[in-house]
């Protein structure tokens, strides 16, 4: 017993860059520990995951440190980005699942195209009207979701407290001008496999 309070004393001193203050990732801000509904364990293992993930995309290749963008949420895998050709999604997606601990893949992944400022700058944009929106909006966590745009079209992730939340971010989402698509991984809080008590 003494020797397992002692493990994860050294383990958690290890991970205290993973979980500080927020488990703030290439997505943005990430979900504060203090008001993330996960239990410490699932913060932990999805860290864990994550750092795994990160490090095997970039053994790969390490371009992929900007253009693949990665998130663990309670065990599910999301991937964003650009990559150069169909065969590089799925090979992405099959590293996805082997890491261990998975529950499942999202691969949104797109195929690259020639860079465009102004495009670039639109999703910029989209993104800091929405993240403004979800903060100034009272019935929403507005720390536990973070933001992606790529061509006009916004990815969500985070976990929602109740149903009502969860339809506020994506509402908020759809109010936003020039937006083609809203696509929401969102978890609730009901769903999660272990809950912070």
């Amino acid at each position: 017993m003494k020797n397992k309070i002692i493990a994860i004393f050294c383990f958690s001193f290890f991970l205290n860059g993973c979980i500080g203050v927020s488990s703030t990732g290439i997505f943005g801000t990430g979900v504060s520990v203090a008001i993330d509904p996960r239990s410490l364990g699932t913060q932990i293992d999805d860290s864990i995951m994550q750092k795994n993930l990160s490090a095997r995309i970039l053994l790969v290749n390490k371009n992929y440190f900007l253009t693949v963008k990665t998130k663990v949420i309670d065990g599910r895998i999301f991937i964003t980005g650009k990559v150069e050709d169909p065969e590089e999604k799925l090979k992405l997606t099959k590293l996805a699942w082997e890491i261990q601990g998975v529950r499942s893949v999202k691969n949104d992944l797109k195929i690259k195209e020639e860079f465009n400022f102004k495009q670039s700058a639109k999703d910029l944009l989209i993104t800091s009207q929405l993240r403004a929106a979800l903060i100034l909006n009272n019935s929403i966590k507005a720390t536990n979701y973070q933001i992606d745009t790529y061509k006009k079209r916004i990815y969500i992730y985070g976990i929602a407290t109740t149903s009502d939340e969860k339809n506020a971010v994506i509402e908020e989402a759809n109010e936003i001008l020039d937006v083609e698509n809203v696509i929401a991984s969102i978890l609730l809080v009901d769903n999660l496999r272990i809950q912070k008590n």
